[in-house]
């Protein structure tokens, strides 16, 4: 059994549909705002949102054929052809190269005992103000879940 053709990039209805509606709705939005910046009740921001809802839609177009590109790069370096051809501008970095960016730091996980002392003794004065707080609300400590009647 041999391994079912792929699909051109050009060639998916459902994703090429989507952003149709996609930038369609984009452009039903800015013109709904443009609408009602014209209105007795429109303001300046409806004035921008009838400006960006068009950006919005050629962001749409604009990251599919960006999809269509990427992927049909991915595919030729995969399956490079009989003739290669040559790219007409060099392609960007895709991945951050090791010693660019600063080392995160880590954490020293020291035992020191005067540390550990003063985080016992934080606990204790955190639980005695727990303590505190149940008897001045009227609880008492052993009786702690409330009756049901």
């Amino acid at each position: 059994m041999s391994a079912s053709p792929r699909r051109s990039a050009h060639n998916r209805p459902a994703l090429i549909a989507l952003v149709i509606v996609a930038a369609l709705g984009c452009l039903a939005l800015a013109w709904w705002q443009w609408q009602r910046f014209e209105s007795t009740s429109g303001t300046g921001q409806n004035l921008g949102y009838a400006l960006q809802w068009p950006l919005f839609a050629a962001f749409a177009v604009f990251a599919y054929f960006r999809f269509v590109r990427l992927e049909r790069e991915a595919e030729e370096s995969e399956n490079p052809g009989d003739q290669p051809r040559p790219s007409p501008k060099k392609a960007a970095p895709r991945e951050i190269p090791a010693g660019l960016l600063p080392e995160r730091p880590k954490a020293i996980r020291d035992d020191d005992p005067v540390l550990a002392e003063y985080n016992r003794y934080l606990a204790e004065l955190h639980a005695q103000d727990i303590d505190d707080q149940v008897r001045e609300a009227g609880l008492h400590t052993r009786d702690t879940e409330r009756s049901a009647g």
